[in-house]
């Protein structure tokens, strides 16, 4: 091996011909040193990266190749008051590393500082760590063939437009397989698991067209949850930006890269199936914590500059995202980190978008929150990247950090509003109306201000992030004593009912409320204006125990359950048929937000009382009314020359009601697409008729108690 001064871009492990290329960027260092690493994890060879140029260091190591495994020591002050945190002691992880190995097991050697010390993280630990730190690995992606893209859009405007059709479905890439009997043992809970027929199948039959995992980057467990032999499920506690997390690897597989292969396998075979995938990242924070935390990777490197410290007292984290630090993408070599980052797994492992946790904290400046921050700057301008799903979580827990509707043309937000709306509506909640049309008309109060389109809202009913949709109808409160915080933790208020029975029941008349109330929330999320996104195991009833926190719960009560006698075929199949539906009809989400029909060719949404009658401002005043009807209309298809319709008559009330069909013009008739009523409430509406899908011309129908019923019409645009 010789060492010469090599080149400072690109950042991270690049290999060429000749050997190996190293540069790691950092601002305050006085010394950079490359360590490798045999299989064994002993030290083969100590370099001293000899150049530095514009604060990146670099140097390159001849007769290496792919497989070799390395870390950084980084040498400069320790002055915790002054916001450096350097110790080269501690063996660092390559900021662009794109793959790991070893474990992450917490212990007293990765932290900078003397634990026991009274003085915390003011003293200084000596002691070397790099026994137990994983190691990164050069990996050579040089050759890789592309993965190329669903769909090539190229302008934002073909991005939202081929959105409007989309059906994501939020899922745990281990949690999915884990339990899986169709899954091939040594892969469940694998990224190859994701990838396997049974899999696949399912996903396609279901319907969706994009599948959004969760944290899939390196995560780590916090040190707290290991204490109390647990883990953190989720992933929200990201150290490698760049590497698939390890433990959804075929852990037979020990080949160099076969980490980037079994992703990239996955991401071709969802493609080959008319499947996008959507990553959920978290560049908002780290996971060494804050002060007292262990030192990883970027404490060792820069901490004064990966990080926003308090700029009266450095030696303290800013925690906007409650997760101990936040991460400093306003400092442009963390940007460019972050930037490097999405493309990789966009140009590289091939995914179609990314979900990011705690988007308010990548868009926050120093004078607060701002769409035009340069977060959001540089992905507008990037060609690769503004080409892609771009999804916010609009909230952090930092000042001003809810701004659900504030983020710039082309993002898409998750809308809690949208998700608390509905959950009250159905639950009976008084004076929902107002509230419950504005969110099903694509909530246009929160988006249309800057331009942005219906695809804007990401609706959704449930998340990985409280109850699922059976415990959602089955409990009232939060269960989370497994977690080991005495029931303190998770949301409080979920908008929740159980109809009588906490948890389990067994009355037949309460299972039925239940699983109506489960049909008339799927229905109306994949009804409603914008775009719908289901929580994976909700189509069949797939329960927590009540857990609306489970982040730290990577067990069977997380895990999908396929052979649950609790599962339920009906709820499943009734999924199936609404996703069809929501594929079937664009008018679902309209290219514009409607208001008022410009013309008769025009789409429409009008809203009418359960007398078939428009809604009056008096209508809309009813706190007590829990009942209502819609009709969404197409455009004038030129072809067929007619236009398409949907009738919705929603009755969330306790009690039965009759309902007038809406008189529109140039419908003679509605037929009948699906019922969440019962099937002997509903027997007596259609006894007069052979197939329940036959037209229906009376004007009355009568409602079970929270019900909904959709019809179908289609009719011509002149006599609209």
């Amino acid at each position: 091996m010789h060492l010469s001064n090599g080149k400072p871009y690109p950042l991270g492990a690049t290999i060429d011909d000749n050997g190996v290329n190293f540069a790691l960027f950092s601002a305050n260092a006085t010394a950079v040193y490359l360590c490798l690493f045999d299989d064994k994890d002993n030290e083969i060879g100590r370099f001293n990266l000899p150049r530095q140029t514009q604060q990146i260091w670099h140097g390159h190591i001849s007769e290496i190749a792919a497989g070799v495994r390395y870390g950084y020591r980084v040498d400069g002050p320790y002055q915790p008051l002054m916001g450096h945190r350097f110790n080269v002691n501690k063996l660092l992880l390559d900021p662009y590393a794109k793959k790991l190995v070893g474990e992450f097991i917490d212990h007293k050697l990765h932290y900078s500082y003397q634990t026991a010390h009274k003085e915390e993280d003011l003293s200084f630990c000596p002691v070397d760590n790099a026994a137990l730190m994983p190691k990164c690995v050069v990996v050579d992606t040089r050759n890789l063939p592309p993965i190329e893209p669903l769909a090539k859009p190229y302008n934002q405007e073909e991005v939202s437009l081929s959105l409007r059709r989309s059906v994501i479905y939020e899922m745990h890439v281990k949690g999915f397989t884990r339990l899986h009997p169709e899954v091939d043992k040594a892969l469940r809970g694998t990224f190859a698991g994701l990838a396997s027929p049974a899999v696949v199948n399912y996903l396609s039959q279901l319907g969706i067209t994009a599948v959004e995992l969760l944290p899939s980057q390196q995560f780590i467990s916090e040190a707290f949850l290991q204490e109390k032999q647990l883990s953190n499920y989720w992933g929200y506690n990201t150290i490698g930006f760049f590497a698939p997390h390890n433990d959804y690897l075929n852990q037979d597989n020990n080949l160099s890269q076969d980490d980037i292969n079994e992703f990239r396998d996955m991401v071709s075979t969802l493609h080959s199936a008319g499947i996008e995938v959507i990553l959920d990242v978290v560049y908002n924070h780290t996971a060494e914590g804050n002060r007292l935390g262990p030192t990883f990777s970027f404490k060792g490197i820069d901490n004064a500059s990966y990080y926003r410290l308090h700029p009266s007292e450095p030696r303290y984290y800013i925690n906007d995202t409650g997760c101990g630090n936040t991460f400093n993408i306003a400092h442009p070599n963390v940007l460019q980190l972050v930037m490097d980052s999405l493309r990789y797994w966009v140009e590289v492992m091939g995914v179609d978008g990314f979900r990011f946790d705690l988007a308010t904290t990548l868009g926050r400046e120093e004078h607060g929150f701002d769409a035009g921050a340069g977060f959001f700057d540089a992905i507008k301008q990037d060609p690769v990247l503004s080409q892609v799903r771009l999804i916010a979580e609009p909230w952090d827990i930092g000042p001003g950090g809810y701004q659900l509707g504030q983020y710039p043309v082309g993002w898409s937000e998750w809308n809690d509003r949208y998700r608390d709306t509905v959950r009250r509506f159905w639950r009976g909640d008084a004076g929902m109306l107002p509230e419950f049309a504005r969110r099903f008309h694509g909530s246009s109060d929160l988006f249309e201000h800057s331009g942005r389109k219906p695809t804007a809202t990401i609706n959704f009913i449930t998340s990985h992030d409280g109850f699922t949709l059976m415990d959602l109808v089955s409990f009232r409160h939060k269960h989370n004593q497994a977690n080991g915080e005495q029931n303190r933790d998770g949301h409080n208020e979920n908008f929740s009912d159980n109809y009588g029975v906490e948890g389990t029941a067994y009355d037949a008349e309460l299972l039925a409320l239940r699983s109506r109330q489960c049909r008339n929330m799927l229905t109306t999320l994949f009804l409603s204006q914008g775009v719908p996104m289901l929580l994976a195991g909700d189509e069949f009833g797939h329960s927590q125990g009540g857990n609306n926190n489970a982040y730290c719960q990577d067990n069977p009560n997380s895990w999908i359950d396929w052979q649950s006698d609790i599962n339920s075929d009906a709820l499943m199949s009734f999924t199936r048929k609404l996703i069809k539906i929501r594929r079937r009809f664009p008018l679902l989400c309209h290219r514009e937000y409607i208001h008022d029909s410009a013309n008769a060719d025009s789409p429409g949404l009008d809203w009418f009382c359960r007398q078939g009658e428009p809604m009056t401002k008096a209508h809309w005043s009813e706190a007590q009314t829990r009942t209502l009807s819609v009709v969404i209309s197409g455009e004038l298809e030129a072809q067929a020359g007619c236009r398409q319709a949907l009738l919705l008559m929603l009755n969330a009330d306790d009690s039965s009601h009759l309902f007038t069909l809406p008189n529109v013009d140039g419908i003679d008739h509605w037929q009948c697409l699906l019922t969440t009523q019962d099937e002997s409430s509903f027997a007596h509406e259609v006894a007069h008729n052979k197939r329940s899908n036959a037209p229906v011309e009376r004007s009355n129908l009568v409602l079970q108690d929270r019900s909904l019923m959709v019809y179908y019409a289609q009719f011509t645009g002149d006599n609209a």
